[in-house]
């Protein structure tokens, strides 16, 4: 076997845990492997033989590959995400598989994809090598120009965002939950009537200006028409997830792994009776979003 041949079948062996450090950086299937392969790219051009450890130093050239395409993303973070609210969310033109982003969405956690693309290229960096791959801090630190005490405060300050602050009684939060994974459940399976039964016939569902978009904000009552408005939106709810906003269990959506909408519930009785749909950037960029637990 030559070299290029032990290469390639070292790298394949490999490719499952680089492509998932890359998903998790990046928070796109299509780029997590346009990562991948600027990594294979580099492999074959770098002296390889002499690597005790290829495992490590691969995950190492695909996790500062991830920082230079997230730095870049960060320098374009006030330019629009370019994907309709509209249906379909996501397809071909977009570069991926709609249902292979939406598993792997479903499979990482789209409320945590939703949280680590809030956080700093190198804060992501930190949480995603150490917390998630097990990458001592002070191989880490090296990437980001930092001292291990100094990328092991990063992390710190990424998980106590994943966490969010206190949230409301478990109990409470129990019952919200059933509630509104119930309501996507339905949505994501065009459950017209078990969508009428979750809401309370005087349901007002409120969304801004950027939702559809419109010159006005828009407000609908009742609970026909709010489900029959769910019901419209049923290529949005594959990548929909269940996250804490400011303490409470809310819907986000988040095709590519970039937060673009969040539903927001008022339960009383175990039925809704408001929802608060917001898409403008100023407005979600306030809001304090975090993992719920399971």
């Amino acid at each position: 076997m030559d070299e290029r041949d032990w290469l390639t079948d070292r790298f394949e062996e490999h490719r499952p845990r680089l492509r998932a450090v890359a998903y998790r950086m990046l928070g796109s299937l299509s780029e997590a492997d346009d990562a991948v392969q600027d990594a294979w790219l580099r492999a074959t051009r770098a002296d390889t033989g002499k690597v005790e450890n290829l495992g490590g130093w691969l995950t190492t050239v695909v996790a500062r590959v991830c920082l230079n395409m997230l730095r870049s993303r960060e320098h374009r973070r006030e330019d629009p995400l370019d994907i309709p609210l509209s249906d379909p969310v996501i397809g071909p033109e977009d570069g991926g598989d709609p249902e292979r982003e939406a598993l792997m969405a479903d499979s990482v956690g789209l409320a945590l994809l939703v949280v680590l693309d809030t956080l700093t290229p190198a804060e992501r960096l930190a949480f995603v090598l150490h917390d998630m791959f097990a990458v001592p801090f002070d191989e880490i630190a090296p990437m980001i120009e930092k001292t291990s005490a100094a990328t092991r405060q990063l992390a710190s300050r990424a998980r106590r965002r994943v966490k969010g602050s206190t949230p409301a009684p478990d109990a409470d939060l129990a019952r919200q939950r059933l509630v509104v994974d119930a309501f996507l459940a339905a949505t994501r399976g065009g459950d017209f009537d078990a969508l009428v039964g979750l809401l309370h016939p005087g349901v007002v569902l409120r969304a801004d200006k950027a939702v559809v978009p419109t010159p006005e904000p828009i407000v609908i009552e009742g609970g026909h028409t709010v489900a029959k408005g769910a019901m419209a939106a049923m290529g949005r709810a594959r990548f929909t997830g269940t996250v804490l906003v400011d303490g409470a269990v809310a819907l986000a959506m988040a095709p590519l792994g970039r937060l673009s909408l969040v539903l927001c519930f008022t339960i009383t009785d175990d039925r809704i009776t408001e929802i608060d749909v917001i898409a403008e950037p100023e407005r979600l960029r306030r809001l304090e979003i975090a993992v719920l637990d399971a």
